[in-house]
């Protein structure tokens, strides 16, 4: 028995391609025919529905009809076709003719809707005969319904292709009316009403649903820390429930999202830089260690990203009150939310300086330091500073002083002080930045080949040689920076900063930040360039003259003005007198009320004046501000007394010759003159310090002791000595111990006899 072989040819991809287009056409083309059926069946019932409602209306005995065409114009053609047929006009008389041109003319039941039973003319009689209007509507003739064909795959022959169709099978309108009927009691179950629960229900259910979110988010917080490369895919499941859509929980659950994945960022990112890989990199077979390692850095870094965006969208909300088409979380509600998110991109901010997309956090935290929301602005001002404070190499620091730079110029000048007033916690110093490069750059020496050959074998020298190898090329991977690089970094943003600085001195000395500015040449200005030193003076003066600033200001003035001359200036032969006789003649502005905090202020003056500058300062000098402030220290609260009579303690110090103020005598011409405003020229050898009598029977302990030691020449050794505790702290530090910003003396002042004599009384 022969077996039979397939002959069968296998179809080439032109004849495949042609029958899958024949199959997508007859797909199209049945979908089509779907569409057109189910449209019909809907305009045929509501025409039915229109129809039955207008007869129960007029209650007339009109049966429902169901015209087949749909298009007006082939039912007119229907029409005409119908009457031709049922009176030709050769039979017709004249009298009927006549009265069919004055219908076609008037076109008044050809052009009528056939749906409508009222009367299309007004002239109309009213009481009608109803038979008669029955007899007038167009009659339609029962014509076969249309058959739709459903196209099926084709068959493919030696001949070509046979396209193969079917008819549809028609459906019972019967049937249809029975299943709308039984498809009704089901919709009205649907619709029952959904019982209200009260507040106490509605409370309870709400914490299970935050309960049940709450273990959701900590399952998978812990999934991801547990393996992070393994389940990094787990990110973007977390990040999704930003998203909550239950009005119930929604805003508490986004919080506690945004939270948590700012945690894990904090824990999971590397300590360095991912970049993007190379075409190279990416064709180079590897293994699957180093293509898991891959897979997590990008997955890491493109969930950063978009969390990122979603903190930034979660922003703008909040600023543009553009309420979201869900409803889900109220206007009141985005305000919380955008707390929760600037104090995650601050805390960003500060934990990941090293990692991508810091830039993009920069900008979007700086313009928010200059929120109207107090806390926000707070909230990033104390962001920026800890960056500040922290950075040590000045890479982070640079990028956030540009930015501020420039929004603050791009604001003309009116932002908060605040911005500028982080720029003090630079660390931009001199020491600082020697101290940095000393613990970066170790220096370590290698032995030399000589030293080698004496001390160790061969067998020595040969493994010594490939440690040092080894600790060349740790060395290296360390990537430690320079101090070089280190300084150059610092240069630049210094040079951002003061030009910052000059910017607002020439062009808004009336602006709201001009203490902040003044502030911060008075900390850097030992490291401006000495070709600026003339110009700053003059302008520093001038802003003292003009009389627009308060006496803080005009202190911070001269402050700046000695840093200034304190560090590169020495060089330079300037006698600043002016701002001298300035800080001398204003010294009787502060008292113990509001001005008694810029006793400090005048402390660092002072020390910055008079004691560094020691060598500059005449004994005239010297004396007229140690009789000028033992006067101040009658007017002020406790704590600036003990720093003034601690200031005086130094100067007499400094200035050994100043002790002739103890002596009542007088020394050479003249009489002291206590109104004149120039120290040099008051005389005040020629008095003493009789205010030290009255201090040492100040209420304040610590006074007392001062007076005492003052009085008795302030020794170093002996009964009149201080205390280590008091000798070994400056001025300032004393002036902020003794404090009386808690409303309490420091120590406990005792009352004296009189007082409890007259308390026993009573």
């Amino acid at each position: 028995m022969k077996v039979r072989r397939n002959k069968k040819q296998v179809p080439s991809f032109r004849k495949l391609l042609k029958t899958s287009k024949v199959k997508l056409e007859n797909k199209l083309k049945n979908k089509q025919f779907k569409q057109q059926s189910t449209l019909k069946k809907y305009r045929k019932e509501q025409r039915k529905l229109r129809q039955a409602v207008k007869d129960a209306v007029s209650k007339k005995p009109i049966p429902l009809e169901d015209p087949k065409e749909k298009r007006p114009g082939k039912r007119i053609e229907r029409e005409e076709e119908e009457e031709e047929e049922a009176l030709p006009l050769d039979m017709m008389d004249e009298d009927d003719l006549q009265l069919m041109k004055d219908l076609g003319q008037r076109a008044s039941f050809l052009t009528r809707d056939l749906s409508s039973s009222e009367p299309v003319h007004a002239r109309k009689r009213k009481h009608e005969h109803v038979i008669d209007k029955y007899e007038k509507l167009p009659r339609t003739l029962q014509t076969a319904p249309e058959k739709e064909l459903i196209h099926l795959l084709p068959i493919k022959d030696k001949s070509g292709i046979i396209p193969q169709t079917r008819e549809k099978p028609v459906i019972d309108s019967n049937q249809d009316e029975e299943d709308q009927e039984e498809m009704e009691p089901e919709e009205e179950i649907i619709e029952e009403p959904i019982e209200e629960l009260t507040l106490e229900e509605h409370l309870i259910e709400r914490k299970k649903k935050l309960q049940e979110k709450k273990m959701c988010i900590a399952a998978l917080a812990s999934a991801i820390l547990s393996d992070p490369e393994s389940n990094i895919k787990k990110l973007k499941e977390l990040r999704s429930m930003l998203m909550e859509q239950d009005p119930d929980v929604a805003v508490t659950v986004r919080k506690l999202v945004i939270v948590s994945l700012m945690e894990l960022f904090k824990d999971i990112t590397p300590s360095y830089k991912i970049r993007p890989l190379t075409e190279a990199e990416k064709s180079t077979k590897i293994r699957k260690e180093t293509q898991k390692l891959r897979e997590f850095e990008e997955g890491l870094v493109s969930q950063y990203k978009f969390y990122l965006e979603n903190l930034e969208q979660v922003v703008k909300d909040w600023k543009q009150r553009k309420l979201k088409k869900s409803n889900v979380v109220s206007l009141k509600a985005y305000k919380g939310l955008a707390e929760v998110a600037v104090k995650s991109l601050c805390e960003l901010l500060v934990a990941l300086p090293h990692f991508n997309f810091h830039n993009n956090i920069i900008v979007l935290v700086v313009p928010l330091m200059n929120d109207m929301s107090k806390l926000i602005s707070e909230m990033c001002c104390e962001a920026v500073k800890k960056l500040f404070k922290q950075d040590k190499l000045g890479q982070a620091s640079l990028g956030v002083i540009k930015v501020i730079s420039g929004f603050v110029k791009g604001r003309n000048y009116e932002v908060r002080p605040e911005m500028l007033r982080t720029f003090l916690c630079l660390r931009i110093k001199e020491v600082e930045v020697k101290k940095d490069t000393e613990d970066i750059n170790k220096q370590k020496k290698f032995m030399t080949f000589k030293e080698k050959r004496r001390t160790l074998s061969r067998m020595q020298r040969k493994w010594k040689k490939a440690e040092e190898k080894l600790e060349r090329e740790l060395r290296e991977a360390e990537a430690s920076e320079s101090s070089e690089k280190k300084l150059k970094l610092h240069t630049e943003t210094l040079n951002i900063v003061f030009v910052t600085y000059f910017r607002i001195l020439k062009k808004a000395q009336r602006s709201p930040l001009l203490p902040a500015v003044l502030e911060g040449l008075a900390k850097f200005a030992h490291l401006i360039n000495v070709e600026f030193f003339d110009d700053l003076l003059v302008v520093l003066h001038s802003l003292i003259e003009s009389g627009d600033l308060s006496y803080q200001e005009s202190l911070h003035c001269v402050q700046t003005a000695f840093h200034v001359l304190s560090g590169q200036g020495d060089v330079l032969n300037i006698d600043p007198m002016k701002f001298y006789t300035h800080l001398y003649k204003t010294l009787f502005k502060l008292h113990a009320g509001a001005t008694n905090e810029g006793v400090e202020i005048v402390l660092q003056c002072l020390d910055v004046m008079l004691t560094k500058r020691r060598k500059q300062v005449s004994q005239q000098r010297a004396l007229a501000f140690i009789k000028r402030l033992c006067t101040l220290a009658l007017h002020v609260l406790p704590n600036s007394s003990i720093g003034i009579l601690a200031t005086n303690r130094i100067l007499m110090h400094t200035f050994p010759k100043t002790d002739l103020l103890l002596d009542n005598e007088s020394q050479g011409s003249g009489v002291f003159l206590p109104e004149l405003d120039e120290p040099e020229y008051c005389n005040a050898q020629n008095t003493a310090l009789w205010e030290l009598h009255a201090l040492r029977r100040h209420y304040h302990p610590i006074v007392q002791r001062f007076a005492a030691h003052l009085i008795a020449g302030a020794p170093s050794e002996g009964s009149e000595a201080l205390k280590p505790e008091l000798s070994r702290r400056s001025a300032a530090e004393l002036f902020e111990a003794y404090s009386m910003a808690a409303m309490t003396f420091n120590p406990p002042v005792e009352s004296s006899n009189s007082k409890r004599k007259v308390t026993d009384r009573g």
